[in-house]
This record gives C-alpha cells, sequence and structure tokens, in this order.
C-alpha cells in the first residue's frame, strides 16, 4: 500500500526489521473446519469450471459458499457470491441459521445487482444441502442462471471462495471475540461493503480495488451499485488518505451498520 498508494518506495525487509523493532507480527490463519452437509441423494450438477477460473468478463462465472463463525450468543452463517472476474462479493447473505433461504438470498442480492443475461452465467458450488436443494434450484431456473458443482470434499474445487472467507477470517472473524450476532453481522457488513468491495486490493486484478479495476461498462439494465467508490484514494498524499479514509467509515459505514444491525435483529437474526 506505500508503493500502490502512496508512492513511496520501500525494501520489504526495512518493513520487516521496523515490524521487529515494534514488536509487531502479521497474522496467520488458523485452520479451517468446513460447515457443508451433503445430501447423500440428491443429484449434483455437472462440474462446468472444472477448476478454471479464467473468464474475458464479468457475471461470466460466479461462485458461492457458507461459512460460519460464532458469537457469546451462537453461530452467526454467512453466504456469499463472488464474481470471478472482478473478485468482488456481489451478493451475500447473513443469518443464525444453514437453512435455504441463506443461499437463496446471497443469490437474489447478486441477480438484483448484476442482471445477468439469461444462461450467460456460471455459478458454482460444492454439495451442500442448500446447493442441492429444490428451492434453490428453482431460483437458479427463474433466473437463467447455470448450476454447477465440484467434486466432492475438495477445496480446490472452489478455491475462490475459500480465499474470500480465508481473507475474511484473517482480517475480521478472528481479531476478536463477538458477543452478539447482530454485533458479528453488522462487522461483516461493514467489511465487505465499506473495505473489501471498494478498497481492498487483489492480486489477480493488478493489485487494483474491485471498484477501481477497469471493468467494462455494465448493461443498462443493471441498476446502480450503492457500494462507495474508492478510486479516489490513489495517489493522495498520506495525511490525505487518512484523512478521507477517516471521514469515510466514520460517516457511510456507521449508517450502513446501523441499517445492516435493524435488518439482522428484525428480520434474520431472532435471539
Amino acid at each position: 500500500e506505500l508503493t500502490l498508494g502512496l508512492g513511496i518506495t520501500v525494501n520489504h525487509k526495512r518493513v520487516a526489521r521496523l515490524m521487529r523493532q515494534a514488536g509487531i507480527q502479521g497474522l496467520y490463519r488458523r485452520r479451517n473446519h468446513g460447515c457443508t452437509v451433503r445430501d447423500q441423494h440428491a443429484d449434483p450438477y455437472t462440474d462446468l469450471v472444472d477448476r478454471d477460473f479464467t473468464v474475458d468478463g464479468p457475471d461470466e462465472i460466479w461462485c458461492t459458499d457458507i461459512t460460519e463463525h460464532p458469537t457469546r450468543e451462537g453461530k452467526v452463517y454467512c453466504a456469499a457470491v463472488i464474481d470471478v472476474f472482478s473478485r468482488k462479493a456481489v451478493g451475500w447473505s447473513i443469518a443464525d441459521n444453514m437453512r435455504t433461504e441463506l443461499v437463496i438470498d446471497a443469490l437474489g442480492m447478486a441477480i438484483l445487482r448484476r442482471r445477468p443475461q439469461y444462461h450467460a452465467t456460471i455459478l458454482h458450488s460444492n454439495h451442500g444441502t442448500q446447493f442441492t436443494s429444490w428451492a434453490f434450484g428453482r431460483r437458479l431456473v427463474a433466473a437463467g442462471i447455470v448450476p454447477s458443482m465440484g467434486s466432492i470434499g475438495d477445496c480446490y474445487d472452489n478455491s475462490l471462495v475459500e480465499s474470500f472467507w480465508g481473507t475474511m477470517q484473517l482480517e475480521l472473524l478472528d481479531s476478536r471475540t463477538w458477543k452478539t450476532r447482530a454485533e458479528l453481522a453488522t462487522a461483516i457488513f461493514e467489511w465487505i461493503e465499506c473495505w473489501y468491495n471498494p478498497l481492498r486490493r487483489h492480486s489477480s486484478i493488478g493489485m487494483l480495488s474491485r471498484t477501481t479495476s477497469k471493468q467494462p461498462t455494465p448493461r443498462p439494465t443493471t441498476p446502480t451499485d450503492p457500494t462507495p467508490s474508492g478510486s479516489g484514494l490513489r495517489g493522495q498524499a498520506q495525511e490525505s488518505m487518512q484523512a478521507t479514509t477517516a471521514s469515510f467509515f466514520s460517516g457511510t459505514a456507521q449508517s450502513l451498520g446501523a441499517a445492516a444491525a435493524v435488518c439482522y435483529q428484525g428480520q434474520k437474526i431472532r435471539p
């Protein structure tokens, strides 16, 4: 970020030395335990991706999955839909259970945001009962989304969304002990919409953020994405960037977080 965002040339050895002097060390990822429950009697869809996540444009392949994380009240479950081209979380949903509605809501958000063309988008998932359910399949058919499933028990077949969960786990979920479900739900909301989508850089898109990367202009039928833009932060001086970021999070993030807390307390999460 010092080099790409601020134009400051710095050697990684100097950063390592300064970290040692300050007693700072990098975060590490804990071993992840999946929450996939497979329906032994369900007929899986054909694997149309085959670990090839190379695409020419947005909305060609979406990947989806579910993760869980504990709070003192109980577990919180999050489903997400990731666009392979931009690595952007185009849809997500949070609840206190893993019922099929969780993944249907995440898919619904992605459809409303992106308005994919009929039979032009592949949705890749694992063999979880939510994704093989009749209700989820019906939603795919109604939206013209082509389903795809990887092999059984192989995380590499859906490695793109597993990487997303790993990043969230490292930067947010494992950063503290969460007291309530609403607290964690609000934090996930803010992390996705105020940091991951608009600001965080990704190596697969040239170390740009998902908003500042050069993408084809969305189709006219696509509604305006409410995600705040972070393109104005590139190239500013350090003081200006810090002030802009502080203002962004103190204003937009708080209002979004408050809206999320009300939504989840009233609809999804029922302590």
